[in-house]
């Protein structure tokens, strides 16, 4: 298995050059992340179950203005899927320490699905890093989830995975993926293919776990668990860009609307005909937008006294009652 592995990653080294992956060892863990370009730095933060291979579309036309850093989260792709933390806040830590092993200060952050949750956190967390925030198809906006992510929450699932990710089974769906991207893909759409190359990594124990560690971390049989909307009033002097896929099932594209009206200032951009990854979608309008955007916003001011006066001044933001009724 080592052999194999570590013939995987050559591979890889020799394919993608300077975007192949490198690793860091955090706090006893290997965090694994890709690493290239020059200029104003991106933070680009995966989704659930995914890895830094999602950004692959887009990462080599952005190294020609920027230095992106699009690493695989604990539990993710390349990095160690130890018994741990793996909630948002957690992972927005994870980030900090990534940038200061790795001297960076300040980042624009760009998060996919649970990366932009993390991507919300970090900003929270940590605004005197945070120059500006892209949020693409993120959760913490409703309830509303696609209902495999619910079911893969229910009490005994743990024991259930095993049997839908064991080979005879993938196998049988990668034969049948033809049919059933005719009959919807389980609501997927054009997310489907992706979607079930993602499947595939859960065959993996240490995977199939810390997936289901953070996916509880943030949905339960009722939908998202998690709100970012309490705090939306916080990105008002934070230049934030919202996109996503008309056509996303998994996320939904209602969400975005919600969002944007939470978000003091923030621009909305809609790819219509796209689904949960409008970056892989439409990768040439997806770089054209993020690099109009970078370029057209100054980077956030950070001063602690007008934080702890936002703070102190707080109020509800508009759309938690969407969010509470099942928005």
């Amino acid at each position: 298995m080592a052999a194999a592995m570590t013939e995987e990653g050559e591979h890889e080294a020799l394919e993608l050059g300077e975007l192949a992956l490198r690793y860091r060892t955090i706090h006893g863990y290997r965090r694994a992340y890709r690493l290239a370009g020059s200029g104003p730095v991106l933070l680009l933060i995966h989704g659930i179950g995914d890895s830094s291979r999602t950004w692959l579309h887009v990462l080599p036309e952005l190294t020609k203005r920027f230095t992106v850093l699009a690493p695989d989260l604990l539990g993710h792709g390349g990095s160690d899927k130890p018994r741990a933390d793996y909630a948002a806040s957690a992972y927005a830590s994870g980030m900090r320490d990534l940038l200061g092993v790795l001297d960076i200060d300040r980042v624009t952050v760009v998060g996919h699905s649970l990366g932009g949750g993390v991507a919300m956190e970090f900003a929270y967390q940590f605004p005197y890093r945070c120059e500006r925030l892209v949020l693409v198809g993120t959760g913490g906006i409703g309830r509303g989830v696609h209902p495999m992510l619910r079911w893969a929450t229910a009490p005994g699932a743990e024991f259930v995975l095993p049997l839908v990710t064991a080979e005879p089974v993938q196998y049988l769906a990668r034969q049948l993926e033809p049919v059933i991207r005719v009959v919807g893909g389980f609501g997927m759409g054009s997310d489907f293919h992706y979607v079930l190359e993602r499947y595939q990594s859960l065959a993996d124990n240490t995977a199939r776990s810390a997936f289901l560690r953070t996916l509880r971390s943030v949905v339960d049989w009722r939908g998202q668990v998690v709100t970012m909307l309490d705090r939306c009033y916080l990105t008002r002097r934070m230049p934030t860009l919202l996109v996503w896929g008309g056509q996303d099932h998994v996320v939904p594209a209602r969400h975005a609307r919600v969002a944007h009206a939470a978000m003091p200032g923030s621009r909305l951009e809609i790819f219509e005909a796209a689904g949960h990854f409008p970056h892989q979608a439409e990768p040439a309008r997806f770089i054209r937008l993020l690099t109009e955007f970078h370029t057209e916003t100054v980077p956030a001011p950070f001063e602690a006294d007008e934080w702890r006066e936002m703070l102190r001044a707080g109020r509800p933001a508009p759309g938690t009652k969407a969010e509470s009724s099942g928005a």
